[in-house]
């Protein structure tokens, strides 16, 4: 069917604060906070319009939410990206401007701070 990875993703997500529990039930139109439980520790399967909704939500797609290891790549610009271009059409040219530039100003501080550690 697909690799492991849900369970582990999931857990992922929610420890690193990309979505919490509360967000994930309203989405899905789930009440019990359990499911998100047996999703984590792979006892139940989400169901494909659940991924969906979430994975659509956090910029993610399908395929990288149950194939890959979120913890282990870099799927932080890829999103970003994933969400400037969703919102591409209603921006300015300015606020684009503004929104690259405080993007890349982030990063070059990330990558300074990591090399000097």
């Amino acid at each position: 069917m697909y690799n492991d990875y849900f369970p582990q993703n999931i857990k992922y997500l929610l420890d690193n604060g990309e979505i919490s529990a509360k967000t994930i039930l309203e989405l899905t139109g789930n009440n019990s906070p359990s499911l998100i439980t047996m999703w984590k520790t792979g006892e139940r399967q989400i169901t494909t319009k659940d991924l969906i909704t979430i994975a659509n939500h956090l910029g993610y797609t399908v395929d990288e939410l149950i194939n890959k290891d979120l913890s282990k790549s870099n799927n932080k610009t890829d999103r970003f990206q994933v969400l400037f271009d969703k919102t591409k059409d209603i921006l300015s040219d300015d606020d684009r401007a503004t929104i690259e530039f405080i993007m890349q100003k982030t990063i070059d501080n990330y990558e300074k701070n990591k090399n000097n550690q």
